[in-house]
């Protein structure tokens, strides 16, 4: 069965913008998922630990026949591809971060994995992009994902132009 997934996509070292479109191309490569949309990137201040660059954030939906579980160990794939080294640190500086944000209207607590994303409702930096892509697609959760957001300070996630050449969507 396809379902549609939203995920989180960040990086704060070595190109930002650059380690997210290697992310994308990775993502695209998996024969299982189906590419429909994805935000602008946005500079963000980082969660945590703020002793540390500024990260570049998008959100990506793809239609999917993986299991939630299938994805999340695809994605964690395609961080370790580009350098990530998962260590328990968190709040650090990363080459890339993914997270499954939702998959489709599933509800799942597990060691590995909880949908939706536990904290997606507390992070502006999330919200933003998933609403421009929600929008986009006109899922029916982007008004419950306004009102999440009008409870946060967004100001500090600003939408960056793609540099010429850049394969960052506009």
């Amino acid at each position: 069965m396809v379902e549609r997934a939203y995920l989180g996509l960040g990086s704060n070292l070595d190109d930002p913008r650059s380690q997210l479109d290697r992310a994308l191309s990775l993502l695209d490569a998996i024969p299982s998922l189906h590419r429909l949309h994805v935000s602008g990137y946005f500079r963000t201040v980082p969660w945590g630990n703020r002793d540390q660059p500024d990260f570049v954030n998008a959100v990506l939906a793809v239609d999917s026949v993986l299991a939630p579980s299938e994805l999340l160990a695809r994605m964690l794939s395609v961080e370790r591809s580009l350098g990530r080294k998962r260590d328990g640190t968190r709040w650090a500086p990363r080459t890339i971060d993914l997270d499954l944000l939702y998959f489709g209207t599933r509800s799942l607590a597990t060691s590995q994995l909880d949908l939706p994303h536990p904290r997606i409702a507390e992070r502006a930096f999330v919200l933003v992009p998933l609403l421009e892509v929600a929008t986009v697609l006109a899922d029916p959760r982007r008004f419950e994902w306004h009102h999440m957001l009008s409870k946060l300070q967004h100001h500090d996630v600003v939408r960056l132009q793609p540099d010429f050449g850049s394969k960052a969507p506009a």
